[in-house]
């Protein structure tokens, strides 16, 4: 009979300690995958506003050194990320396949487009004080006819941007609380199968360090392989995501990736060290007559 005790026993605290570690691991799973949700909403925030072009528009009689010159000036200020010279010619070309008919036939031979030079600034660049200043400097050079660009589009992707990066950063928060919660819980109970354990060593004499020792060790072996766990389950969806959405999976932003799952590992280990110290506290310090009635 003793030994079929011990035997149930066992299986139960096995059963407990695989509900714990799939439980935290799944809680650890929901929070990185918001996690990732919010790291690629920053990179598709970078991408669109990288992608945000100021075109400036050259004097028909310009010649291509100065605008080359212009060009080099250009690439070596700190706010552009790279130009793209268009030549009147090229203009002409894509200015026909957009419309879908050779307009030149309609103005004699003539070519009424000019040469151009599309800038594309950083992501810290895109606001429109910052554009409009850059704007006018360039304004200045005798080469330029005219710089363009979308006022309105801008100001709308920087405020809308702003509201949906609250919103995840709200959200990502009360995730995290809730994840305490929840891992707080679930350890809870894992103690709480071994409440009488906890009593037993007390009888004998044990101190309260050498008692908790093994609960919080055995909490942050459960923090460590449900974080384990959780980014081998992130990995394979950023793996499918990438086969899915290759232009916005970026592999060259490794370290982004790597220091989300550093997080996890972090969250994993402290939420289980302070919930298992918690517990095993409140068993330390419970009544005898309460440890039956908990």
């Amino acid at each position: 009979m003793a030994k079929f005790d011990d035997k149930f026993n066992k299986r139960r605290l096995k059963s407990s300690y695989l509900t714990s570690v799939i439980s935290i691991s799944l809680v650890l799973f929901i929070l990185g995958f918001f996690g990732l949700i919010l790291l690629h909403s920053k990179l598709i925030s970078k991408h669109v506003k990288e992608n945000i072009q100021v075109s400036v528009f050259m004097l028909k009689n310009a010649s291509e050194a100065e605008v080359m010159r212009l060009k080099k000036e250009l690439e070596a200020n700190d706010k552009v990320k790279y130009t793209k010279y268009i030549s009147a010619e090229e203009a002409k070309e894509i200015y026909s396949k957009e419309i879908g008919e050779d307009f030149i036939t309609f103005l004699d031979g003539e070519n009424p487009l000019h040469a151009s030079i599309d800038v594309y600034l950083n992501e810290e660049s895109i606001e429109v004080a910052s554009l409009r200043a850059f704007a006018a400097d360039i304004q200045k050079r005798n080469i330029v006819e005219e710089v363009r660009f979308h006022e309105d589009y801008v100001e709308m992707i920087n405020q809308n941007m702003a509201r949906v990066s609250l919103f995840f950063m709200v959200v990502t928060a009360l995730l995290l609380l809730i994840a305490i919660m929840l891992i707080n819980n679930t350890i809870r109970l894992s103690v709480y199968a071994n409440r009488f354990v906890i009593r037993s060593m007390q009888l004998i004499g044990a101190t309260q360090g050498f008692i908790r020792r093994p609960f919080i060790f055995k909490g942050i072996i459960q923090g460590i392989i449900s974080a384990l766990i959780t980014v081998i389950l992130l990995s394979l969806v950023l793996l499918k995501m990438g086969e899915s959405y290759p232009d916005l999976i970026n592999y060259q932003n490794s370290e982004l990736y790597l220091i989300l799952f550093g997080i996890i590992f972090l969250l994993g280990i402290l939420i289980s060290w302070w919930s298992s110290s918690l517990a095993v506290r409140r068993y330390l310090r419970m009544k005898i007559d309460h440890l039956y009635m908990s």
